[in-house]
């Protein structure tokens, strides 16, 4: 038979026909330029898309080594104080070498025209070469030892992941419940009578304060501002702060609202230990604490309305067993920025929907912190506050609930603050806010199997409270959507499925945006967000799980002092006013102190006008910063989709190229401001 010529047979001997036809004539298959592609030529179309992908991330990849380059010393003295986070970042880097590795080989194989899923052994006749050989006990090796154990912790994570999804979404049945029924906390009595002043009860308002400049007068104001009976409140201004200067002017700001009559201290530990927690226990100590009946609590950047105490403290009347009544936060700078937009839908679903029905149906929720009245009684019974961990507002919530206290959530009555605007600021928040619940949760475990509340309360406060809302979410986002889906694009036996990296993290990510509707735009960049802060949310849950050496740090969030244009006339009237007491009275010289660190700032500082009123801009750029851990994530799960583009996986490749690109845009710190 010619060379160039085709034969056609037949399985059936009795009825076939045979046909001969010469390559070389093109009327045979009229078509056949225009319908059939030759591998070679699929081949190139194929590097020619994978050329303009890596175009188009040349300019990122052109800023990683730049980067590197010149932030070597940040690297050192910022990301990793106390070596945190070394074994990690050393695991992220094997599994990096690991996966550059697997698509160099699968390159070759590729081009090679090897089959890239191939799993069974073929026979020993049809492999030709080492490299071919080594290639083929590689998928021998992969397929019988390495796919089972992917596949067994693959399906351990889904199972977690459908169980925290499942949590959500009865959250979000139960908040639809209490909007649809209008549920809401109501007073039992009588509102307190405005005309008997006696009638108030005594309340001490606490400022706890470390260093923050730009917000302590706007907080000292607003405590002092308080509608309330003059001679029934106390506000303790509780400094910690380092800096001689500032705690000047923080005493100069106290003795104005004090002239002006104002029942206000000012309390400076000499011994600064326990953080936020010492600082508040050293306050109650005082022996005139015994005169009030409540406390509440404002951090420096918090501003309450002056009807805050009137919208609260009623509820404690005739409700003896009521510990703990918790206000909602809302944030002046929601907007300002990529990332203070998607910190505002994790912590509006927060408040509207976890704390709401935790504490409509449980009457238990974790105290924030701030912005709530605490009975004293129930924190004297519970053990007061302690310094043993770093989220001394979950320790004293559990233990109260312990003790039999109930708490109230009020969603309506907001106090306003602000989000941090920098990365770097937002990343040592979030991990103390991760790695103190682990640390709670060793301490408190014996305590809530003793304790002698129902079984029902002890099973939410460990599988729930704790285990699943405080270990379980950051393990499995990170381990399932960081690891293990870059690992099955080299090992295809363990592929997940489009439901688990695709339609139910979409739908979750919905149900959390309900409470903010405006933020519906953002839906795709808050789940890549969310998926790029869980390693340093499962970084900080294992430092506080194990009592490794950073989880302990406590890092005050760095605050901008930002504010409304209303805000910013009132506080300019104020400073005219005390500025023109304090020339009276004799404290020249520390206005004048006041006066030259403004100057200072105004020269070192762009200006922003408002209202007329010129005002230094507070942000003074830095330059950025590079977190290694993020990068190296970046580059295995770009690493991964470079494989998945070879294998034509379809969404699989767009997930890992966008949540690569993410993890690259904030491992450069290109997200958010670089406040100094």
């Amino acid at each position: 038979m010619a060379p160039n010529s085709v034969a056609v047979t037949m399985e059936k001997p009795d009825n076939f026909s045979l046909l001969e036809i010469n390559g070389s004539d093109p009327s045979s298959f009229p078509d056949n330029k225009r319908k059939s592609i030759s591998p070679k030529q699929y081949s190139w179309f194929l590097l020619l898309k994978a050329h303009r992908v890596v175009s188009s991330l040349s300019w990122l990849f052109a800023s990683v080594k730049k980067r590197l380059a010149f932030s070597s010393k940040t690297i050192n003295e910022e990301e990793d104080p106390k070596s945190r986070g070394k074994q990690m970042y050393r695991f992220i880097k094997a599994c990096l070498v690991i996966s550059i590795v697997a698509l160099s080989i699968e390159i070759v194989a590729y081009y090679k025209n090897w089959n890239l899923d191939l799993v069974n052994r073929p026979p020993s006749w049809e492999v030709r070469g080492l490299v071919e050989w080594s290639y083929v006990a590689w998928l021998s090796f992969r397929s019988d030892y390495i796919a089972p154990i992917v596949i067994t912790l693959s399906k351990f994570c889904t199972v977690l992941f459908l169980i925290q999804s499942l949590d959500r979404l009865v959250l979000c049945l139960g908040c639809f419940w209490i909007k649809f029924k209008k549920i809401e906390p109501k007073l039992k009595d009588d509102e307190l009578d405005l005309e008997d002043a006696s009638n108030f009860p005594m309340v001490l308002i606490q400022i706890p304060m470390c260093n923050e400049r730009e917000v302590y007068e706007q907080s000292i104001g607003a405590a002092s501002q308080l509608d309330w009976p003059k001679d029934r409140i106390l506000i303790q201004v509780l400094d910690d702060s380092d800096d001689p200067n500032l705690q000047l002017l923080i005493k100069e700001e106290v003795a104005a609202w004090a002239e002006k009559g104002v029942n206000i201290i000012y309390r400076h530990r000499l011994i600064r230990t326990g953080y936020k927690a010492g600082n508040l226990k050293s306050a109650m100590t005082c022996d005139y604490v015994k005169d009030y009946e409540f406390v509440t609590i404002f951090d420096a950047d918090f501003t309450p309305s002056p009807d805050f105490l009137k919208k609260t403290i009623p509820h404690f009347k005739g409700n003896p067993e009521l510990g703990l009544v918790q206000a909602r936060w809302s944030f002046v700078n929601k907007d300002e920025n990529l990332l203070t937009r998607l910190q505002n839908i994790n912590l509006c679903f927060h408040f509207e929907v976890e704390q709401q029905v935790n504490g409509v149906f449980l009457n238990f929720f974790g105290f924030n912190g701030t912005a709530g009245v605490w009975r004293i009684k129930a924190l004297e019974e519970s053990g007061g506050w302690l310094e043993r961990t770093t989220v001394e507002d979950m320790d004293i919530a559990v233990r109260a609930h312990l003790n039999g206290w109930k708490f109230i959530y009020l969603n309506d009555v907001e106090v306003t603050c602000e989000l941090p605007e920098s990365y770097e600021a937002y990343k040592k928040q979030q991990h103390r806010w991760h790695s103190g619940p682990m640390q709670l949760f060793r301490l408190c475990l014996p305590s809530i199997i003793k304790s002698k509340i129902s079984v029902g309360k002890k099973a939410n406060l460990i599988f729930l409270f704790f285990l699943l809302r405080k270990l379980i979410l950051p393990f499995y986002s990170f381990t399932l959507f960081c690891i293990i889906l870059p690992l099955t694009m080299f090992i295809p036996e363990a592929e997940l499925p489009l439901w688990i990296i695709c339609y139910v993290p979409i739908f979750i990510s919905l149900l959390n945006i309900l409470p903010s509707p405006k933020s519906f735009p953002f839906l795709i960049p808050y789940l890549l967000f969310e998926n790029t802060m869980s390693i340093t949310k499962f970084n900080a849950m294992i430092s506080g799980l194990f009592q490794l050496g950073s989880a302990y740090e406590w890092v005050v969030t760095k605050k901008t002092g930002r504010s409304s244009e209303s805000d910013l006339m009132a506080f300019a009237e104020k400073e005219e006013k005390l500025h023109r007491r304090n020339s009276e009275s004799g404290l020249e010289l520390l206005s004048k102190l006041k006066e030259q660190e403004m100057n200072l700032a105004v020269q070192e500082t762009p200006k922003k006008s408002i209202g007329g009123l010129v005002r230094p801009n507070n942000k003074i750029k830095k330059r950025n910063m590079v977190f290694k851990k993020e990068l190296g994530l970046a580059f295995l799960l770009l690493t991964a989709a470079a494989r998945s583009f070879l294998s034509a996986h379809g969404l699989h490749f767009y997930f890992l190229l966008f949540q690569g690109l993410s993890f690259l845009v904030v491992g450069l710190d290109l997200i958010g401001e670089q406040i100094n």
